[in-house]
Parts: structure tokens; sequence; C-alpha cells
């Protein structure tokens, strides 16, 4: 037992020393300073390349003299300047503390290489990797790896987002209002989920994009007052049951493609070398377009009890419902969460003397 409590220590101390090492190495340390030295440089030279050209357009417009023109730009540089020295006087300090630790003994030489790993994230938005490190995007089945190839990948003009909605649905029925709808308010659910292609309208400016793709429309109703649908002729009706129903349900489904008008708020970004980029899905987004396809399917679910029996009835039809579907969108929300709502043009029913318009409301996901 001794020996194995002596075994343990020894093997506790040794990884200890190994974190240590890594924690406290030279070359890490110094290569970190090296690296934000020159992030400060490449920062502030590109802050006064934007006040530069503000300076020549404004001489371009007239605006300004040259003479004036020629100050401001001396002006820019000499604070440009100053604050790099300021900046950089900082970490210059740091590595000098860090030599005279590397003097006293306090600091290694590396002894191990950092393990890069694997993270998986399950949502469809996170910080740059680290490094090499290798991210797994489960809810846009996305690998990135390392921070280059993230940056290299949803930075592009044109990106990819795996798009999954769901909430409430029901019918506008001419004439009647929600409280007296026919079908079950928080009964009646969608699902949606599919494919969008987010493309940035104007290429130095992240406001606009071109949001289409396609997706799978699940629009479900549950009738109240224990009723169900009835196709008679070109008309389809709800009838109350002759048995007592523990569900009915009708759905409809669709295959159709969305169109949006997005307005993307993410502020452009700029990565270690001082370069600017755009990303999307990183701040608050609004989405105003529409959608159009054609019905997949028709189906009404009975579940009910006959002499304790459990009977599950499938019907499968037309119940002369549209065959094709549009109808406007929009959705706002924040990064890849946004509140979700549209509404069919198209009544539900082809013929139908009352008409009845499908409507949706709830939250939908897209990750990039």
């Amino acid at each position: 037992m001794q020996k194995i409590i002596f075994y343990a220590a020894v093997l506790l101390l040794t990884l200890i020393s190994k974190v240590s090492a890594q924690q406290t190495s030279f070359e890490g340390r110094a290569k970190q300073i090296s690296k934000r030295i020159d992030s400060i440089v490449r920062a502030e030279k590109q802050i006064l390349k934007e006040q530069v050209y503000v300076i020549d357009k404004n001489l371009e417009e007239g605006i300004i003299t040259k003479s004036e023109a020629m100050n401001l730009k001396q002006k820019a540089a000499d604070e440009s300047a100053k604050t790099i020295e300021a900046k950089v006087i900082v970490e210059q300090q740091k590595l000098e503390a860090l030599i005279q630790d590397k003097i006293n003994g306090l600091v290694q030489y590396d002894t191990i290489k950092k393990r890069r790993g694997t993270t998986i994230i399950i949502g469809g938005n996170s910080r740059d990797s680290i490094d090499d490190a290798t991210e797994i995007h489960l809810g846009s089945f996305k690998i990135y790896n390392g921070e280059k190839d993230k940056i290299r990948k949803k930075s592009k003009r044109t990106t990819s987002q795996f798009v999954f909605a769901a909430g409430l649905n029901n019918v506008i029925t001419e004439g009647e209002d929600f409280e007296n709808s026919d079908y079950r308010v928080w009964g009646s659910h969608f699902y949606e989920w599919g494919s969008t292609y987010n493309t940035r309208i104007f290429k130095n400016n992240n406001l606009l994009h071109a949001k289409y793709g396609f997706s799978v429309m699940y629009n479900n109703l549950r009738p109240t007052e224990n009723r169900f649908f009835v196709k008679n002729g070109e008309q389809t009706e709800l009838q109350t049951g002759s048995v007592n129903f523990n569900e009915s349900r009708f759905r409809n489904v669709y295959l159709v493609v969305p169109m949006h008008l997005e307005f993307d708020f993410t502020p452009r970004k700029t990565n270690k070398d001082g370069d600017t980029y755009f990303r999307t899905h990183e701040s608050f987004r609004l989405g105003i377009g529409g959608y159009g396809g054609v019905r997949i399917k028709s189906k009404q679910i009975l579940k009910y009890e006959v002499d304790d029996t459990k009977i599950k009835d499938k019907q499968k039809g037309d119940f002369n419902v549209s065959n094709y579907i549009y109808g406007l969108s929009a959705y706002i929300g924040y990064r890849q969460t946004s509140l979700y709502v549209k509404y069919d043009l198209n009544t539900m029913f082809k013929n139908n003397t009352i008409e009845q318009n499908n409507i949706s409301l709830g939250i939908r996901f897209d990750f990039n």
C-alpha cells in the first residue's frame, strides 16, 4: 500500500512539473509578447490608414485644402506613433521582467509540446479557435481546423447554414378570431428544417445579405371539440367524431424555397495580422421575404379506444388541400436565434366556401 502511495505521489509530481514547465515556458511567454506587439502595430496602422482615407476624401470633395490635409495627416501619424509607443512600452516591460525571471531561474525552456485538442460545439457560434485546435460544430455540420481555417470559411462572401424552426401553428379564418378558432392554439404546431445560403450583397459592406435555400415545412392542426376532417366532394369539413378521440391531428408537409433580404448588424472584424474581414450571425439580424413551394403529402392521424383497445388510424390523401404554397415570412433576433413568423397567402383548401390561411409563429435557429 505504501509503495502504491509513493508511486502515485511521484506520478502526480511529474505531471505537476510538466504543467508548470508549460505554463512558465520562456519561449511561449516571449512569443505571446511578440504577437501582442505585432498586433498593436498592425491595428494602429490600419486605424491610421482609415484616417488618411477620410482626409483624402475630404480633400477630394473640397471640404479641406491641400495644406490642411497635410497637417491633418501629420497630426494623425504623430498620434498613431505615440499610441504605438505607449502600448509597446508596456509589452517591453513585460519582456524585461520575463528575461529577469529567466535569469533568476523562475522560467524554463519548452519541455513539452502543447496539445491542440478538439472542441465540440453544439450550437452554431463560438469564439475564434485557439491556434491549431479543431472545432466540430454539430449544429451546422462543419469542422474548422484552427483559427485561420475558421476565419477563411466564415468570412466568405457566401456562407451556408442549417436552419431549424418550431412553434405554434393555426389558421386565420374569415370572420373569426383565435379565441373562437376551430383548432387548439397551444396544441397545433409547425416544424421546419432545411439549408440556406447567405450571400453578402456588397463586397465591402456587411449590412445587406441575400438569404435563400430550401426547407421542409410541417404544419400541424389539432381540431377542437372532438372533431376531424372529412372530404365531401370538393369541400373539406370538420365533423364531430362518433368516438372520443385521444388525438385528432391534421398534417400538411411542404417542400419550399425561402428567400429573404437579411439585415445583419455584425461589425467587421480584425485578425491578429490587422486584416479586416466580415462575419455573419454574430449580432442582431432582421430578415424580410417569403417562400414558395409544393405540397408533398397530407395526413390525418386519429387515436381513440374501442373496448379498451387502442387504435391509431392514419388517413392519407389530398383532402382538397392546395397543391402549391406561397407566402410572406420574417424573422428578427440575435446571433443564431430569432423570432419567426410566416403567413400563407394561398388558402389551405382549394375550393372551400370559407377561406382559411395558415399562419405560424415560433423560434428559428440558423446554425452558421
